[in-house]
């Protein structure tokens, strides 16, 4: 390297790679075209290499270009890391809670989960993040949340787990289907009937497809999605059935008929949380309240079943 580079040429550089155009890069920089491709120009000239070349008029990066933004893209990434530990740092003096959450569990239930802890704890912030539960145990590890509400997968050394509620799936089913007089559905019932499936490879579509397998039944899927609530709205709507932990209806309960399914499938929900985590005793005071939501709506669902 001929010589020692400035943070302007990088954030030009990294910029241009990720807008695609000088142009839409000195927009996202607040500064001028011209002032971008002289940047561009003498990033090149001190690094001595040929960072991009021209095609069809647009400016494309070259291998060796590449190879520079990622190691760029790596060390930007290392910052962020610092600064969410500054922050981290900064919100263990301070009244918040950074609350994780399934898909599954993010319509009404987290709603009245936080609400009830509001009410005993009207001073303190609390943010709320939705993801997938392996994001949100990586987020648990890393501290950028301070509990989560999870699937049964998580396994990680570093982080406490307990069953919120285990309930085996009931198979929700529209207001007027015909199944819907039986007291219990068996998979053989479902055989061919229209099936409101989520993502293939999750772990409620695993389990269903190993279900159906053990009997010899057909999974007719019509439709996929990743959340709880879609499925259930879409069952509301006639398209087909599904198979749904209790909770997941929870939005829909008066537009959809749960019924005890066989062979049966147990789910279970988890809280998590870090050992030894900053603001324990906020994190357990929304644990306490999330377990006795958890508990009072798998009640209201049952028994409307």
């Amino acid at each position: 390297m001929k010589k020692t580079l400035n943070l302007r040429q990088i954030e030009a550089f990294k910029a241009v790679i990720e807008h695609g155009t000088v142009n839409r890069a000195a927009d996202a920089l607040f500064v001028s075209q011209p002032a971008v491709s002289k940047l561009l120009l003498k990033l090149e000239q001190d690094t001595g290499l040929a960072l991009f070349e021209r095609v069809k008029g647009k400016l494309a990066p070259t291998p060796h270009g590449m190879r520079l933004y990622e190691e760029i893209d790596r060390i930007f990434a290392g910052l962020r890391q610092l600064e969410e530990a500054v922050d981290s740092i900064r919100r263990d003096e301070q009244r918040q809670l950074h609350i994780g959450v399934m898909p599954a569990l993010s319509g009404s239930f987290v709603r009245r989960v936080t609400m009830a802890f509001i009410e005993t704890h009207p001073d303190v912030h609390v943010s709320i993040q939705t993801r997938s539960s392996q994001f949100l145990a990586e987020w648990l590890v890393a501290r950028q949340i301070d509990v989560a509400l999870v699937g049964n997968r998580i396994e990680n050394p570093y982080i406490d787990r307990e069953p919120m509620i285990s309930s085996p799936l009931f198979c929700a089913l529209p207001l007027d289907h015909e199944l819907a007089r039986k007291r219990v559905i068996r998979a053989t019932d479902l055989d061919g009937v229209p099936f409101i499936s989520f993502a293939y490879g999750s772990q409620t579509d695993r389990l269903v497809r190993q279900a159906f397998s053990a009997v010899g039944a057909r999974l007719t899927p019509v439709l996929d999605t990743v959340t709880a609530p879609t499925v259930c709205e879409f069952v509301a709507a006639g398209l087909g059935v599904s198979l749904v932990h209790p909770l997941f209806a929870e939005g829909v309960s008066k537009r959809v008929v749960l019924r005890r399914f066989e062979p049966e499938i147990e789910f279970t929900f988890q809280l998590c949380r870090v050992r030894a985590s900053r603001n324990a005793n906020l994190v357990e005071a929304f644990m306490s309240v999330a377990r006795r939501v958890a508990q009072d709506v798998s009640n209201e669902l049952l028994h409307g079943s």
